[in-house]
């Protein structure tokens, strides 16, 4: 008899007992289309734990483990490599520390990742691109799942072809370890597409607080940053010309509102062969 899980995608998490890998597994596990095979995290408080039963679900017969190489190899040998084949995928919601040797790791066993951890250099994103290319290996760095995000990216950048002044605004919970986000970087990198420089100097600035003005790109677009308790996700783009500001905002409140990009990565992940980083690249 076919094993029911056969036709639905296994999905490793990393960062299972995060607030966005919490949210993935719920989401996962109200899901016709995906099963869980590996819950990672790192607490050593809730190794071996039943990761439903951790998480305010019901059990799952999971448990939650540290050792992300043996869940993928596992996985590998299982999924990748059965007389029903059935490609994996790591989703990782973890910390810019790990998320370069996580993503290199999942492409080396042949796991798909979908890469939700921001704070990935340019070398390094350049470094895995090629190495899933080599691989053959669909993969995907997302700085943002949220499709309301892209509409607001490509309006930033559509707009950009008309404004000369613009500045970046992004505010996140207090529990955020990179600044500023992957969102406003790429946002900023989106509308520096065409090649234009912003907020040409009319005065001699001084700054008596030394930042205030935020993050400089050498664009000549400025990003700033805030982190409050309280918070979850925030991006103002600010465009400003004689007589007139276009303010462009979005607000995330529920992290509910990332899971359908989520799941729409996961999916189409397994049909590429190579490294995407955007989630417009998959819509």
């Amino acid at each position: 008899m076919q094993n029911p899980n056969d036709k639905k995608i296994p999905v490793l998490v990393a960062g299972a007992l995060g607030k966005m890998g919490s949210e993935v597994i719920k989401a996962i596990s109200s899901s016709n289309d995906f099963f869980l095979v590996a819950a990672i995290d790192t607490n050593p408080n809730k190794e071996g734990e039943d990761v439903g039963l951790t998480l305010g679900l019901d059990q799952m017969d999971l448990s939650i483990t540290s050792d992300l190489e043996g869940s993928l190899c596992l996985a590998s040998q299982t999924y990748r490599n059965s007389s029903l084949p059935n490609t994996p995928v790591l989703i990782d919601f973890t910390h810019p520390s790990v998320a370069y040797e996580h993503t290199r790791a999942a492409i080396a066993y042949g796991v798909h990742p979908v890469i939700g951890t921001t704070g990935l250099r340019p070398d390094q994103l350049a470094e895995l691109r090629d190495f899933a290319e080599k691989a053959s290996i669909g993969s995907a760095v997302i700085p943002n799942f949220s499709v309301g995000m892209i509409l607001l990216q490509q309006a930033a950048a559509a707009a950009a072809n008309f404004y000369d002044h613009a500045e970046l605004i992004e505010s996140h919970h207090n529990q955020k370890a990179d600044a500023p986000s992957g969102t406003c970087i790429k946002t900023a990198e989106l509308m520096e597409d065409i090649g234009k420089s912003f907020n040409k100097t009319i005065v001699d600035e001084k700054e008596s607080l030394k930042g205030s003005r935020g993050g400089y790109r050498p664009s000549g677009l400025r990003v700033h940053s805030i982190r409050l308790p309280g918070l979850v996700a925030h991006q103002e783009v600010v465009f400003g010309a004689p007589g007139e500001t276009y303010i462009l905002s979005h607000n995330t409140i529920d992290r509910s509102a990332y899971m359908p990009g989520v799941k729409l990565a996961a999916r189409k992940v397994r049909e590429l062969n190579g490294l995407i980083y955007g989630l417009e690249k998959l819509l």
